[in-house]
């Protein structure tokens, strides 16, 4: 059986209106030809078929101030209607020039806007920037070097407002250019006044109910910027390499139920494996697994005897090139009540400790543990009253604490070799190698990190994280699986460190007595800062005094009878997370207040989409947002992540000529990987598509001119069926954010369905016919629906050329801009029984017809086709009435000159007639009729001359126009 495919053309690029069957023009015309060139209605329009890149720039900019591009934000929200659409922007970094990670972004959005618009609902949309925080602050400052150390403040403050006000402007300005839609008068900055107000009353919110507090405790921290991180600024080093090494803790302390294995007559060590040597001096214990096996083993080597993990003895000794005697094994928890010496200090004692976090996978199964320096190294010394003294300054180097050797050294650096050197002389170093491994660095200078205690700020997720995973469950996220994600992310999160030791963002309003050091944070302090950053902004942290920040009536209100000037203001920032998570507090003003969706890229599941919920689920006990659409990232030629901190970010400006940022974006997949030239074929290809229709338009109005459906012909009432289809599926698509499914169902309309079927079959028909006969008008009524369905349909993804095509219609425009014209109206009328039937059963006739006279001009034939009685000669009965006939539906889809339509093979059949068999398979009323059926098809040449108007062989001379195009001369010469 033979299956239907209307791409039956080659897919090559053609000037519109060329190679039709009635084409009268060229340098090879008869002067009979030339005669009847008049009487023939080639398209007409002025529209241009392709733009140089300079002109594409200009054309773009010029469609923009004609078609008020910017206008069309306020013009949406005058319109009344009870359906509201709120995208909340999320804000990008005021810290660099627009590259196309923003274009991809920002045109996504915009689509997703402009549909809506489209659909009748009246869409809020304002932009923002994160202009706060580190890559600011550093970027403000690159080019005063050492100076920049000495600078106060304020001073610092000034530079990178200064700097992120230019990024802010640059942006917006290509934003704009690209033709985004929102509302640019009213913009959000995170350092706007009252953003920071709203911000710090979030903060307190929070704080009220117990989601925020301080402590001292490990966190990450950056050397290279000198602050605290969070976990979503960090980035991992899959490469990084560690001078790991296997260290000696000789025990001291006997645990009391080894006594007897362990006379004391023989030097026994506790074997650990480190990849933080300069941790060591920091030690307070040797952690083990109370329930796995461990055991007492003799080197080969030295005769040394060491205290190990059972499953990890054979692992080890190959590591340290030697072999291990078992002396004796016994579970973890026999090794309570033990101590070691530490081994870089002497007199100081490790206790030996059981914890839970200790894992088998690498080194010994004896953790060394450093409070100090570690997550759960902090959890044990918590429970065992510890010191967590830290021996690490704020610059990744030793203080004094870490004593004379050591202090000032850089910990990851000449620190790490000192501590090396120093296992060395007291015998305790057993082995050091070269370790590689994922390791957190910043995500901003590219440089390691460490695990530094420190007294810091953090939100207890802890306290909200299981209220925010119910909350997300009833999220709808796109794609569906990026939910499961952003739950485990959820899930690991302890805790979420928002302090930060810059001088740039919104301060913590804490006050910290001078000589207690006992925090000040009250409902009357916060409010009064509140006040005062509404009025002034949050520099007044900087530049008020004491008395104004605190006056002593707020004091007294919070029941402090201190004076005010015992009190100074902390010099912390919130964490740049928490100030652009807390955007919805500004920009969904209303209490109750959801977005109907939030669009960022999946880098975002575990940064402002979880700081978003975080916060709003912590203060008002809701999400922010009632849908998630995650995309992905834009990609460099080498399929890396394009990135500014990475530096290979490419202006899109420069990448596209002309700006043609729009049309780049054409493709709209999850990656920016695309082939140029490809990419030009297919916009060319859609500009001869709209160029053909506006053309085939001319003279015609939709309003006076239309057929009525029941009186089409058949393959136009099946092409309207086609775009009904098209335009039901394109606009599930959009609802479902599939633009790149939007995009693959236009070029299909337009390459196959439209350009190489439809055009290739009716070009004869719109031609050559009389300007006003109804088979040309029930043509023009399917052009026209397919114009209005196929710009409607690519409109919110390249606006400018939806625009450009409206100002090129050759009847009235409904609207002043087809953003405000209505989406794509649809009627279930354009489908019936035995349409697609009769259709596809021609094409899979005309199949087997041009299969065996590939490279010939169709026109030159004439087909007998011999069908059995039955449904299918009866649908083909439907598309030719009459037995033989040059002018009738059937001939028209086969693009033959003639066709017979028999039910038995003609007998006289000449000796060079092909003969071919096919088969249909007629598939009605859902199945309930199946039946297939075979046909034949003769192919024969033409006996009559080829017409010197229309181009096909059906004139009786090759000087005469066949009776058709007669009859229509006559017509025109009557007028």
């Amino acid at each position: 059986m033979l299956t239907l495919s209307r791409c039956r053309l080659p897919r090559t690029l053609r000037s519109w209106g060329v190679r039709a069957a009635s084409e009268v023009t060229g340098s090879s015309e008869s002067s009979g030809q030339r005669r009847y060139r008049d009487t023939v209605l080639l398209p007409h329009t002025d529209f241009p078929i392709r733009r140089g890149p300079g002109e594409t720039a200009s054309a773009e900019l010029r469609l923009q101030e004609e078609s008020n591009f910017l206008q069309l934000y306020n013009k949406q929200r005058a319109i009344k209607t009870k359906k509201e659409f709120i995208l909340h922007d999320g804000p990008p970094y005021a810290n660099g020039d627009p590259h196309v990670g923003h274009a991809l972004n920002k045109i996504l959005k915009d689509i997703t806007n402009r549909f809506h618009v489209m659909r009748g609902y009246r869409v809020s949309y304002v932009p923002g920037w994160d202009c706060h925080g580190l890559p600011i602050e550093l970027r403000a400052l690159a080019d005063m070097g050492e100076e920049s150390e000495s600078l106060s403040p304020m001073e610092i403050r000034t530079r990178a407002r200064v700097f992120a006000e230019k990024a802010i402007e640059k942006q917006k300005a290509s934003f704009i250019r690209w033709g985004i839609m929102a509302d640019w008068d009213n913009a959000y900055c995170t350092f706007h006044k009252k953003y920071e107000a709203k911000q710090l009353d979030v903060f307190y919110k929070m704080h009220e109910k117990g989601h925020i507090y301080q402590d001292y405790r490990p966190v990450f921290w950056s050397p290279s910027t000198r602050t605290a991180l969070a976990e979503a600024e960090l980035e991992y080093n899959q490469q990084h390499v560690s001078r790991a090494v296997f260290v000696k803790f000789p025990l001291q302390k006997p645990p009391p139920k080894l006594a007897s294995l362990i006379d004391g007559s023989t030097a026994i060590s506790a074997l650990v494996w480190t990849t933080q040597p300069w941790t060591i001096p920091a030690n307070q214990a040797v952690c083990y697994m109370p329930d796995t096996a461990y055991s007492v083993v003799k080197c080969a080597t030295t005769g040394e005897l060491y205290i190990l993990a059972a499953d990890r003895v054979e692992s080890t000794a190959l590591s340290l090139g030697t072999k291990f005697e078992v002396i004796s094994t016994f579970k973890g928890s026999d090794l309570e009540g033990g101590s070691c010496a530490h081994p870089t200090i002497p007199g100081r004692s490790s206790a030996l400790l059981a914890a839970n976090h200790v894992t088998m996978g690498k080194g010994t199964g004896l953790v060394h543990t450093a409070p100090a320096h570690g997550i759960e190294d902090y959890s044990v010394a918590s429970h065992h009253k510890l010191p967590m003294d830290c021996l690490v300054d704020e610059s990744g180097c030793f203080t004094s604490g870490a004593g004379a050797d050591l202090e000032h050294k850089a910990v990851l650096e000449a620190g790490n070799d000192a501590v090396i050197q120093m296992l060395l002389a007291t015998k305790n170093l057993i082995k050091e190698e070269s370790y590689v491994h994922s390791y957190p660095y910043d995500w901003r200078t590219k440089k390691p990190l460490i695990i530094r205690a420190s007294q810091q700020w953090f939100v207890n997720t802890a306290n909200i994280k299981d209220k925010a995973q119910e909350t997300l469950k009833k999220v709808k996220f796109v794609p569906a699986s990026a939910a499961s994600r952003m739950l485990e992310m959820l899930a690991r999160r302890t805790y979420w460190c928002i302090s930060r030791q810059r001088s740039w963002g919104v301060p913590i309003p804490v006050f910290y007595h001078k000589e207690t050091r006992e925090p000040l944070l009250s409902r009357h302090s916060v409010g009064h800062v509140i006040q005062l950053v509404e009025q002034h902004g949050s520099d007044v942290w900087w530049t008020h005094p004491i008395e104004e920040l605190l006056p002593q009536s707020v004091l007294q209100q919070a029941g402090v009878t201190s004076n005010v000037l015992d009190f100074e203001p902390g010099r912390d920032v919130l964490d740049i997370w928490f100030d652009s998570g807390t955007s919805w507090a500004s920009v969904l003003e209303d209490g109750d207040q959801r977005a109907d969706v939030y669009m960022e890229g999946k880098d975002q599941l575990g940064g402002w989409f979880q700081s978003s919920l975080l916060t709003s689920v912590a203060a008002r006990n809701k999400a922010p947002y009632k849908n998630v659409v995650v995309h992905g990232f834009t990609l460099s030629e080498k399929g890396e992540k394009m990135s500014k901190s990475v530096g290979n970010v490419v202006d899109p400006d420069v990448v596209i000529n002309g700006g043609q940022v729009r049309i780049c974006m054409f493709s709209l997949c999850n990656i920016f990987d695309f082939d140029s030239t490809h990419l030009l074929f297919c916009v060319l290809q859609l500009r001869n598509t709209l160029r053909f229709m506006l053309g085939n338009l001319s003279g015609f109005t939709p309003e006076t001119d239309a057929v009525p459906g029941p009186e089409m012909y058949i393959i136009d009432q099946y092409m309207l069926h086609l775009l009904q289809d098209y335009a039901s599926k394109v606009s599930e698509a959009y609802k479902s954010y599939e633009f790149g499914k939007v995009v693959r169902l236009l070029e299909a309309l337009v390459t196959r369905d439209l350009s190489n079927f439809y055009f290739s079959i009716v070009k004869d028909r719109l031609y050559c016919e009389e300007e006003r006969d109804p088979k040309r008008r029930s043509c023009q009524t399917v052009m026209a629906k397919a114009l209005d369905i196929v710009v409607r349909s690519f409109a919110p993804i390249l606006p400018h050329l939806a625009e450009e095509v409206f100002q090129y219609l050759p009847y009235k425009k409904e609207s002043e801009s087809v953003f405000l014209s209505g989406w794509i109206t649809s009627h279930s009328m354009w489908k019936k029984p035995g349409l697609e039937e009769a259709v596809e059963a021609a094409c899979s006739i005309r199949d087997v017809f041009l299969g065996a006279v590939p490279g010939k001009n169709a026109a030159e034939y004439a087909l007998s086709v011999v069908i059995q009685p039955g449904l299918l000669f009866e649908l083909m009965e439907t598309l030719q009435a009459e037995e033989t006939s040059s002018t009738s539906q059937l001939t028209e889809l086969l693009m033959a000159s003639q066709t017979t339509l028999v039910t038995e093979l003609p007998v006289d059949l000449p000796a060079d007639a092909i003969v071919l068999k096919g088969s249909f398979l007629i598939n009605l009323e859902g199945g309930d009729i199946c039946e297939e059926e075979m046909y034949k098809v003769v192919i024969q040449s033409c006996a009559k001359e080829r017409c010197p108007r229309c181009r096909k062989y059906t004139s009786q001379s090759s000087l005469t126009p066949c009776p058709r195009c007669l009859d229509v001369i006559a017509g025109k010469w009557s007028h």
